[in-house]
């Protein structure tokens, strides 16, 4: 009697495991979108865990999305750099072989506290630099510097002429050539009708001495 009750036991634990495994085992292709809560963009490159199935690991692609297969209930983890975690269920009733959804991440803000970088390891060497420093002049020795003789003579070989001077240069060389030219004009050496009627004086004089 006792085995019987028994044998009667295990045949119900039996039928009830084989009523409760489909259920477990039932197939689901798991697809969607991760994008941007805020901007609505897509974010690339999401890591999925599916935190039921020891752990298992899979990554969306360039557009954000993507597909794998999981059983109802299991738990899928989103994570990005950058983002928040975001974690959900696969409903237990799910009609069909197809889940769909949206996901959306929030950025993950993280103020960092400011920094201050000195170019000094230590105190000691900040004391022996600042002691060493040369500080600069006061404006009355900068001005001073700007216009001594030497600064100045470094400035004219060195910049360019500006308008100003390239028209003064240009007028005087057009005076100084029409000077030269003028003198040319009104120096009778230089002028030869002058030596014809000089030509022409010496020789009425001669003509005029025979007489």
């Amino acid at each position: 009697m006792r085995y019987c009750v028994t044998l009667i036991c295990l045949f119900f634990s039996i039928t009830a495991f084989a009523q409760q495994k489909p259920a477990q085992d039932k197939l689901i292709q798991f697809s969607g979108i991760i994008t941007d809560i805020d901007s609505s963009n897509v974010i690339p490159y999401v890591t999925i865990t599916n935190l039921s199935a020891r752990s298992k690991r899979v990554a969306a692609d360039y557009r954000g999305y993507f597909t794998f297969i999981v059983n109802p209930g299991d738990t899928i983890l989103f994570t990005a750099i950058g983002y928040k975690k975001f974690s959900t269920v696969i409903p237990e009733g799910t009609p069909d072989s197809k889940y769909t959804i949206m996901v959306k991440l929030k950025s993950n803000v993280v103020d960092l506290p400011s920094v201050r970088v000195f170019p000094w390891a230590t105190t000691e060497e900040f004391t022996r630099e600042f002691l060493s420093m040369k500080l600069a002049d006061d404006d009355m020795a900068i001005a001073k510097k700007n216009l001594s003789r030497s600064s100045i003579n470094g400035l004219i070989q060195t910049l360019p002429r500006d308008g100003q001077e390239i028209g003064s240069q240009n007028y005087r060389y057009n005076f100084d050539r029409m000077i030269n030219k003028n003198m040319v004009q009104t120096n009778p050496l230089l002028n030869p009708f002058a030596w014809g009627k000089l030509m022409q004086q010496i020789f009425d004089g001669d003509k005029s001495r025979t007489n």
